[in-house]
């Protein structure tokens, strides 16, 4: 009986000190008195500087009226790639700098080519940093590039360039507590498209400030796509592999 009473209590004690890795940000005092410069500064500051990351990833991806949820194990290393792979690898996927590749077993085809596809799916021009930046919570567009202005409204700093493009305006949102983004709004209104991604919660893992949950909101005219991410379990800095293989025989589509 002693003997089962201290295996008990040295899993919990393992669980416990896991959990501790890992937690919500804590509330704090907002702080509404920075310039501009100095705003970006302290997001710039919050910027997480992992090799790597893995964990399990919950996709939900909801498109006219119908609703799909997944769980996938997610690897990445920062500026190379990102991986998903879904139970039993029936789909998977990964994502470098050069290219957007994945197969799905269910029906044998796959895909493979440049970023116009998440590009549409999104309704913005993507690239790998832009989408590395969507995951990570950071800025799709460097804040060190270009001329910005802060404001308050609401009980968010909004930060937006002294000049807008002409093709579209974007804002990111701001917390005044942390400063990493509530959310960033990318709006070409004469294609009518918004997208807008919401940072709804972060976790600090090893001192690392990463998303946790995520709603992106995708709108076209009509059309409306919104994919919610949840991270759990989030590891850093571990070795990580990334094995993909198209299997043979699988068809090529078009997207």
């Amino acid at each position: 009986m002693n003997k089962i009473k201290y295996i008990i209590l040295t899993v919990m004690a393992i669980v416990v000190f896991n959990c501790k890795s890992t937690k919500n940000l804590s509330t704090g005092n907002a702080n509404f008195n920075l310039s501009t410069k100095q705003l970006i500064k302290e997001n710039t500051k919050q910027k997480p500087e992992f090799k790597t990351l893995q964990s399990k990833l919950r996709i939900s991806f909801t498109k006219d009226g119908s609703s799909q949820t997944h769980s996938v194990s997610f690897r990445a290393e920062k500026d190379k790639a990102i991986w998903m792979s879904a139970t039993f690898s029936v789909v998977k996927a990964l994502i470098t700098p050069e290219e957007v590749s994945f197969y799905n077993k269910l029906d044998n085809t796959y895909f493979k080519g440049d970023y116009s596809y998440l590009s549409n799916l999104l309704g913005t021009e993507l690239d790998f940093d832009k989408v590395q930046n969507l995951l990570y919570g950071e800025a799709l567009y460097s804040l060190k590039e270009g001329s910005y202005k802060a404001s308050v409204n609401e009980e968010v700093y909004i930060l937006e360039p002294r000049r807008q493009n002409d093709l579209f305006e974007i804002f990111y949102l701001l917390d005044p507590v942390h400063f990493k983004l509530k959310s960033q709004q990318i709006s070409q209104p004469s294609e009518y498209r918004h997208l807008q991604i919401d940072y709804t919660s972060f976790q600090e893992v090893q001192k690392e400030k990463i998303p946790e949950r995520i709603r992106v909101i995708a709108v076209e005219a009509n059309d409306e796509v919104i994919i919610d991410l949840e991270f759990k379990n989030v590891m850093l800095n571990h070795n990580v592999r990334f094995p993909f293989k198209i299997p043979s025989g699988f068809k090529a589509i078009e997207l």
